[in-house]
């Protein structure tokens, strides 16, 4: 369940709730800024409130829109967690991308998606959305979505994998059971974060797994 530590949705500890924005009915934001604008505040009050005590009138709230304005966008509330989430990975991946462009080698790679991957903090909002939604039933077509979002991202650890295994910079490895092992890991360690385990008080989680990765794809004749 990935998130990002360069996300506008995590960027710090949520000590407290950020304030909530004035409403100005004569200036309503309008097509991409207002929608981007109502999932931000969505994925923040998702975060705090969880799903069964939401409001569509906490979303408006907090983005200081109408509650109208909230249902446009959204419909109801039922299709709110797929699309926050849908928009949020989105937003994430396209930074992701922006900064896998920039990269030197396979390795660089490897630790940018394990930091996109992790949380940044216990209470990461990106993280708690996933958290919230994958709690909720789904219908099937909902199922669908979750598992395309899940697969982008194996999809995108396997491309790393496998362009480091082309250039000789990683050791040859079962591509599929790799990243599943990976995956776990890294998904295990993002729980860990969320509940505030005492191990990461004084250790690094990104640290842990991008070694624990590395260990696994050094070429044998570099071990």
């Amino acid at each position: 369940m990935p998130t990002s530590e360069t996300g506008p949705a995590g960027t710090g500890a949520a000590s407290r709730p950020p304030a909530l924005i004035p409403i100005d009915r004569k200036r309503q934001p309008s097509g991409d800024e207002a929608r981007a604008r109502a999932m931000k505040a969505a994925i923040g009050v998702i975060a705090e409130k969880g799903t069964a005590a939401l409001r569509m009138s906490d979303i408006a709230a907090r983005a200081g829109m109408s509650t109208g304005h909230i249902l446009y966008h959204f419909g109801k509330k039922d299709r709110l967690l797929l699309e926050v989430l849908a928009w949020s990975q989105a937003d994430l991946w396209a930074r992701f991308e922006e900064a896998v462009d920039r990269a030197a080698s396979p390795a660089e790679k490897l630790d940018l998606f394990v930091r996109f991957y992790l949380p940044t903090h216990q209470g990461d909002e990106r993280y708690a959305l996933w958290t919230q939604v994958l709690t909720q039933r789904h219908d099937e077509a909902g199922r669908q979505i979750l598992t395309e979002l899940l697969d982008s991202w194996d999809e995108r650890l396997e491309a790393i994998v496998r362009e480091g295994c082309d250039l000789g910079h990683f050791a040859d490895v079962d591509l599929p059971e790799f990243t599943v092992r990976a995956v776990a890991m890294l998904s295990g360690l993002s729980e860990d974060v969320m509940f505030g385990r005492s191990r990461w008080r004084h250790a690094s989680p990104h640290a842990f797994a991008l070694a624990a990765l590395e260990r696994e794809l050094r070429p044998t004749d570099r071990r």
